[in-house]
């Protein structure tokens, strides 16, 4: 019995199309799960849709591969953005990872005045995002932005008119039902290990489209309030 790997592919996909692997899929496809020419494959991009395709030969660091058809046609994404400070690597990982996973489609790492971190390899993050994206079964990887401090991420929003959840342990209600009935894009905030500053917290409930959204009683750590913060609101989107 075959395997069949599913893989991200960043270029054009069309039937009857004959390429190659990256180095890295081939060493997967040929030494890790030890595929042979002719085994079946998937291969998606995020633009038009997931097709079916087999390996014609393995070569001595790259896979060749040949499209069949399409077996699954682009799907419409959630516009749904998660924001959160730099913590460190391993959570900040499990954050990529997860929330990859329920189905955010956009990242924006954010500094912070208490931000202990304050880099993130965007390499390192896109790789992590592109294999929870092939695990996961999502037909499109999210999109991972630039750094920017919290000031330009807020004027950015406001530019764009995205509706802001923000994550607040001090608020008392929880109405993510009211922002997800509107149309535009919605936002995921999730603050440092630290916390928000004062200055930092005025800016952010000032902002027009900011709703407060508190997740538990207690005090979450970062990569627990973005996994759940995103379970909650997916459980709102799919349910309408």
């Amino acid at each position: 019995m075959t395997s069949k790997a599913r893989l991200f592919y960043s270029k054009e996909l069309k039937s009857g199309l004959i390429s190659k692997l990256s180095e890295e899929q081939s060493h997967y496809i040929k030494n890790v799960i030890r595929l042979k020419p002719n085994d079946k494959i998937s291969l998606f991009n995020s633009i038009n849709g997931e097709w079916d395709a087999f390996i014609l030969e393995h070569g001595k660091n790259l896979t060749e591969f040949k499209i069949e058809k399409l077996s699954r046609p682009q799907e419409k994404t959630n516009n749904l953005w998660l924001a959160f400070s730099l913590i460190k690597k391993i959570p900040q990982d499990m954050i990529l990872q997860k929330t990859t996973e329920l189905g955010i489609n956009k990242f924006i790492p954010i500094l912070c005045e208490r931000s202990v971190v304050r880099e993130i390899n965007i390499e390192r993050a896109k790789k992590i995002i592109i294999e929870a994206s092939e695990q996961s079964n999502r037909i499109s990887v999210p999109e991972i932005l630039p750094v920017q401090n919290l000031e330009n991420f807020m004027k950015n929003l406001a530019k764009k008119n995205v509706n802001l959840i923000f994550c607040d342990i001090n608020c008392e209600t929880n109405n993510s039902k009211n922002i997800l009935s509107k149309q535009n894009p919605t936002c995921i905030l999730i603050g440092p290990e630290g916390d928000f500053s004062e200055k930092e917290r005025q800016l952010i409930v000032d902002y027009q489209n900011t709703i407060s959204f508190s997740l538990a009683k207690n005090i979450l750590r970062a990569e627990t309030a973005a996994i759940a913060a995103t379970t909650i609101l997916n459980y709102h989107i799919n349910s309408k």
